[in-house]
């Protein structure tokens, strides 16, 4: 099993491959992100990168307060929220300079994350969105993040998916949030679309799933 650093690396490697290998008239094109366009989730990812070089940069006193499960039951946006963000990060978008542009700052910052990842310790607590986390976990997040919106990008876009090891991190998530092991009959890219809510549950899954089906989407 990867450290968390590993994971973190992996993912972010993968991941700014694809980003630096946009082209300019892909920019508008849809996602799996309902309403985001390929440049507003790349923007999104580059805010996602410096959250997690911040947070690296933020000691925080004990306790924890959350950890890489409970940091995703704590999101909940509201429907309103939601529309409120997209359109904000489409306004951002529409200025940025294009893919070349997003790319490059993208590539510095996820290479820094990585840098500040590996000088960290695991238990070390750390700041970020209101929740003191071990270093470990927010690692996950930013894992779990960056492979979400990866397999987003590539609905639309004829490129490589996620690490492996990074689906793996966001079905142990989905997983732990549900309290329960996830059919086995999907592998981790079809768990991380149905437990995020990007692929509807058919009759099938419910039959497997139960009580347990209402509860999905586990996080958006």
């Amino acid at each position: 099993m990867p450290s968390s650093t590993e994971l973190l690396q992996a993912t972010y490697r993968a991941l700014s491959a694809l980003v630096r290998d946009l082209r300019p008239e892909e920019a508008w094109q849809p996602t799996g992100c309902t309403g985001w366009a390929v440049l507003d989730l790349t923007l999104h990812l580059v805010d996602d990168a410096r959250r997690g070089l911040v947070a690296l940069a933020t000691p925080a006193a004990p306790p924890a307060t959350s950890d890489a499960v409970a940091y995703w039951r704590a999101w909940q946006p509201t429907a309103a929220q939601d529309a409120d963000v997209a359109w904000r990060t489409r306004v951002r978008a529409s200025v940025a300079g294009g893919p070349a542009e997003l790319s490059g700052v993208y590539a510095e910052l996820v290479a820094a994350v990585g840098v500040a990842a590996g000088r960290s310790r695991p238990e070390d607590l750390v700041g970020t969105q209101g929740h003191v986390l071990r270093t470990d976990d927010l690692l996950s997040t930013l894992a779990v993040e960056a492979a979400v919106h990866h397999l987003d990008l590539v609905t639309c876009l004829d490129r490589p998916g996620p690490a492996p090891e990074a689906l793996a991190e966001v079905r142990r998530v989905l997983e732990g949030l549900l309290g329960d092991p996830l059919p086995a009959g999907w592998d981790d890219a079809t768990a991380a679309r149905r437990g995020t809510g990007r692929e509807p549950l058919d009759d099938a899954d419910r039959a497997v799933l139960g009580a347990s089906a209402e509860r999905f989407p586990l996080f958006g």
